[in-house]
């Protein structure tokens, strides 16, 4: 279809996958990023001499990439390194207190059994073998498919599936479900973890995300030189299919004609004509208007009790002592509820946070570099980066309760050099009009995750993108939307030349 004429806006994963895969088809894609580099949420940030990566640092569901590179004629493995790990993660609750977790089942039973008993490990295998039946259960209808209603993914299941659907508990939160498998606390908190992931509480977040320990088991991968250097290989293939991509370009709004997309003005002035327009942008920041009014119901305003969970994130060069940090090192707070109540209740940061470690100079075998290493490291805080910024006070108070909890445990990390540090006001400055939510709106209640917009929207030629739309955040989640994107767009304009006087160009859709 040359001559069709595309503007994305946001080089985030799903920006990028949308526009390789419109480029490819033979679309004009103009890709529009205000950042000089492409990978939104998928960063590096300069420490010393130093790129320490600040975003995302778990690569799972392969397949997802495997398949969006074959479509487009290249093995994901020709483009970008990828190494597989046996050791998935490594947590702490004390200096006694510690469990690995790895790739294969019957090793992290065995690793729990030593850890918490034999019941405990009984426990796990039951409680994998419930979280690969809802992995089953909603691969194909919801994380494959278009954004479904609760009666649609009924529908694609089909009478067969019904049963599937009610035992993957949609009505119960994750924490009363870990009941089921697990009697120690210790491991509820870590498979609770998992709604962190989408930026969710476990004690509010529905059972169905125990799907991402299935996630996990079926693979989590190295990639050299991080996930953005995944984002700069999508950015490339784009490229050589045909996409232009422009850095330092803001586009302030989504011009509409006639009652449809017909282009975007950049913050300079320029306007750029489309046939369709792709936002990779957070669904908020469509929803406050920041992209002009007439785009703001494509979006959602969602409240900032609503919000997923923000963060602060510390990237530095550090030497560690006193204990053996895996590539990925979770270090469990004492108690889980006051820590969650203290974020999303009482909206600050916990006096005893969990810590999360990417040790980046480390591989599958842990092996101490011998030196200074890249960290980053992460504390959960709540989305109030547009409303109450937090004083430095509270970040120094953050450094102390953090840096608390790793000694407790038995590590010490000497910093020879500052750190660069981002708040939720940080990541707001980043993704306006989030409050600094890292995954758009909470997976909180069994409907959180129909309430996500799909790909269509109630502007014809606005179509949406990222990790705030269905199917959900997380890297491989986004880079789905992207393409759920550029496939509606194509369908909509094969629908509009085949039967130009009765089809409506661009979606008009609300799924």
């Amino acid at each position: 279809m040359p001559g069709n004429r595309v503007v994305v806006i946001g080089a985030g994963v799903a920006g990028l996958v949308a526009s390789l895969k419109l480029a490819h088809a033979g679309l004009d894609v103009t890709l529009l990023e205000r950042a000089a580099a492409p990978g939104g949420k998928m960063r590096a940030l300069p420490v010393g001499g130093s790129a320490i990566e600040a975003g995302p640092t778990v690569f799972t569901m392969r397949w997802v990439f495997e398949e969006i590179f074959a479509e487009v004629g290249v093995a994901l493995g020709d483009r970008v390194a990828l190494t597989s790990t046996k050791l998935l993660a490594r947590h702490a609750w004390s200096a006694d207190e510690r469990l690995d977790l790895f790739a294969d089942i019957d090793a992290s039973a065995e690793a729990i059994a030593a850890f918490a008993g034999p019941r405990e490990a009984d426990g796990y295998r039951r409680f994998c073998a419930r979280a690969a039946e809802v992995y089953r259960t909603l691969e194909g209808p919801f994380i494959r498919g278009s954004r479904p209603s609760p009666i649609d993914l009924g529908r694609r299941v089909g009478l067969s599936g019904i049963g599937d659907l009610w035992r993957i508990q949609p009505f119960t939160t994750l924490w009363s479900a870990l009941g089921e498998y697990f009697r120690d606390p210790r491991l509820r908190q870590l498979f609770g973890r998992y709604a962190t992931y989408c930026g969710s509480s476990p004690f509010a977040a529905p059972a169905t995300l125990m799907l991402v320990a299935h996630v996990e088991q079926a693979g989590v991968w190295l990639v050299e030189g991080g996930l953005s250097r995944l984002a700069r290989a999508i950015a490339d293939l784009a490229v050589e299919n045909g996409a232009t991509i422009r850095y330092g370009a803001e586009v302030a709004r989504v011009e509409t004609q006639g009652g449809r997309a017909t282009g975007v003005i950049l913050a300079d002035g320029e306007r750029i004509a489309a046939d369709a327009v792709v936002a990779n942008a957070d669904v908020a920041a469509l929803g406050s208007g920041l992209f002009g009014p007439e785009a703001a119901p494509a979006g959602d305003r969602i409240a900032p009790a609503d919000r997923s969970l923000s963060a602060v994130t510390f990237c530095l060069n550090a030497r560690a002592e006193g204990f053996p940090l895996a590539h990925h090192t979770v270090f469990f707070s004492r108690d889980y509820a006051r820590e969650f109540s203290e974020i999303l209740d009482r909206r600050q940061l916990p006096a005893d946070p969990t810590v999360y470690i990417c040790a980046q100079d480390r591989g599958d075998s842990c092996a101490d570099p011998g030196g200074p290493e890249r960290l980053l490291l992460l504390v959960n805080a709540p989305a109030d980066g547009r409303e109450r910024p937090f004083p430095p006070s509270e970040i120094e108070t953050c450094e102390t309760n953090w840096r608390r909890r790793l000694a407790a445990c038995g590590l010490t990390l000497t910093v020879p050099e500052p750190a660069a540090v981002t708040t939720p006001e940080g990541f707001e400055a980043l993704f306006p009009a989030t409050g600094g939510a890292l995954y758009g709106r909470a997976a909180h209640g069994w409907m959180a995750s129909f309430k996500r917009p799909g790909s269509r929207t109630r502007l014809p030629g606005l179509y949406l993108a990222g990790g705030s739309v269905h199917p959900g955040p997380g890297v491989p989640m986004a880079a789905q939307s992207g393409r759920l994107a550029a496939e509606a767009l194509l369908a909509d304009l094969a629908s509009t030349v085949r039967s130009p006087r009765a089809a409506t160009s661009g979606g008009t859709s609300t799924r």
